[in-house]
């Protein structure tokens, strides 16, 4: 019986073109299955078959919990301190095992027994597919529509099947069985029950790979697509640079009388593509982005990573595009919050700065207001840029002198000291009143306290998208301390 297990399995191994390992393993999760028949409970039970002589041994085993844990599977698991009592150096995970009689070949359940190992070739074979489709390193899969499953479409290449979901197809585009379809390798799901390549129709790399295949300079190096923006079926943008100063970026992705980006366009269901110039100044990068909006100015905010852009009445609703779409896939290119606005409302916000700044001037360096108007002018928004930038910088200022300038910066870093003491203190008292309070570190504390946010109740009576706003902490944090801040309510 041993040797005849033997040639089977170097027959099986021979017809499917799979190792032997695979096939073993096979009849072990047969003879495996029989057995686990023969017991009432949920028991584990491994076979192992030695692989030159077809002698096998089957073993019954307990996977050792944490005694804490307690029995999910009575029949299967044991707990730790009653495995240390037959094992000593046994660890939670290991195994106990006990040899236990194997069923014979004979007594399998033939069709069973076929089925499980027919299933595990069919694994092993789809997974060799995909390895030896995954080692060409493509990143476009190109394949005919096989069939619809439940919304979602099976995408076939020679004899390997990619999942095309329907969140990642191009809105209104219909595929029908036989159709050619291409797509991006968007990841690979290995729990996949059928098939595991994931593709996306959908995907701004899907077009950065479409335009590598259209413009040969990019294969070449000559031309860089830094990054895409789409509204998948409607409108992408795409940030080209050249690496060679005799190459037009844009004209090359255009190409003879648009022949290239109409082969991409066509592949994407007439989706319509801007072509930007990707430049290293954000400022720049972020007005060719804009087009076809031409804009008037542009103010930078370094620190919110944001900008102001201001338009004329004309340019508006270009620049914001139809339901926001063309500022959107701006900002989504370019990687920067653009704010779009008229002259008027960016005069009226600066206005408000400005105020804003000249009163901090005023108060914190004892100034008049004309004073704050000369450091507002020279581009000074803050105590920190007065107290710190170089000397030199402030010394270029017309209308101070040297003992203006040094007193100027004696008096900011006089004021930021005060005020950070006061910080402290009120950072203390905010602590008192919080005391015992888990997850609140210093930092948070501090940044409760900048809120507004003094007292227990005043942290329980926060939403919790008002914590995360105020702290920057995420939402299951922000939602266990408002939880914890709550508990006195409800404590009779």
């Amino acid at each position: 019986m041993n040797r005849e297990l033997l040639m089977l399995v170097d027959a099986i191994s021979r017809e499917k073109s799979v190792e032997r390992d695979v096939v073993f393993g096979a009849v072990e999760s047969a003879l495996a299955s029989a057995t686990k028949k023969l017991y009432t409970g949920e028991v584990d039970i491994r076979v192992s078959i030695d692989r030159e002589s077809g002698v096998y041994e089957t073993f019954r085993r307990w996977h050792v919990v944490p005694n804490e844990a307690g029995l999910q599977l009575p029949d299967a698991e044991i707990l730790l301190f009653e495995a240390e009592e037959q094992i000593p150096d046994i660890e939670v995970d290991d195994y106990i095992e006990e040899s236990v009689e194997s069923v014979p070949i004979g007594r399998i359940g033939a069709q069973a027994a076929k089925q499980v190992i027919l299933q595990k070739i069919r694994d092993a074979e789809r997974e060799q597919l995909l390895n030896d489709f995954l080692a060409r390193g493509e990143k476009v899969f190109v394949g005919t529509v096989k069939r619809l499953d439940k919304g979602d479409i099976i995408v076939e290449s020679g004899r390997v099947e990619g999942r095309l979901k329907r969140t990642e197809m191009i809105p209104k585009e219909n595929l029908r069985t036989g159709d050619r379809v291409r797509a991006y390798i968007a990841g690979i799901d290995s729990a996949a029950r059928g098939p595991q390549i994931m593709l996306s129709r959908s995907a701004p790399d899907f077009m950065i790979e479409l335009f590598g295949q259209e413009v040969p300079e990019i294969e070449q190096g000559l031309l860089e697509i830094k990054s895409c923006a789409r509204d998948a079926g409607s409108r992408a943008k795409i940030a080209v640079l050249s690496h060679d100063k005799r190459v037009d970026p844009i004209g090359t992705c255009v190409g003879v009388r648009g022949s290239r980006v109409t082969a991409v366009t066509n592949e994407l269901a007439g989706e319509r593509v801007d072509i930007v110039l990707w430049s290293e100044d954000p400022a720049q990068f972020v007005i060719g982005a804009l087009a076809p909006a031409n804009v008037q100015s542009i103010f930078v905010d370094e620190e919110q990573h944001g900008m102001d852009v201001v338009v004329d009445e004309e340019n508006l609703a270009i620049a914001i595009g139809r339901g926001g779409q063309n500022v959107r896939l701006a900002s989504e290119l370019t990687g920067w919050k653009i704010n779009i606005m008229t002259a008027e409302e960016s005069a009226e916000k600066q206005e408000v700065e400005s105020t804003s700044i000249r009163k901090l001037f005023v108060d914190k360096l004892d100034v008049d207001e004309e004073v704050a108007d000369i450091l507002i002018a020279e581009g000074f928004t803050s105590l920190e840029e007065v107290a710190y930038v170089p000397l030199q910088e402030m010394l270029e200022i017309e209308s101070f002198d040297e003992d203006t300038v040094n007193e100027l910066r004696n008096r900011a870093k006089d004021a930021l000291l005060t005020m950070e003491i006061a910080k402290e203190e009120e950072v203390e008292a905010l602590s008192e009143s919080l005391k015992g309070l888990e997850g609140l570190t210093p930092e948070l504390i501090a940044k409760l306290a900048e809120g507004g946010i003094h007292t227990r109740d005043d942290l329980a009576d926060l939403a919790v998208d008002e914590l995360v706003e105020l702290t920057a902490i995420d939402d299951e944090q922000a939602k266990a301390l408002i939880l914890k801040a709550r508990e006195h309510w409800f404590v009779n």
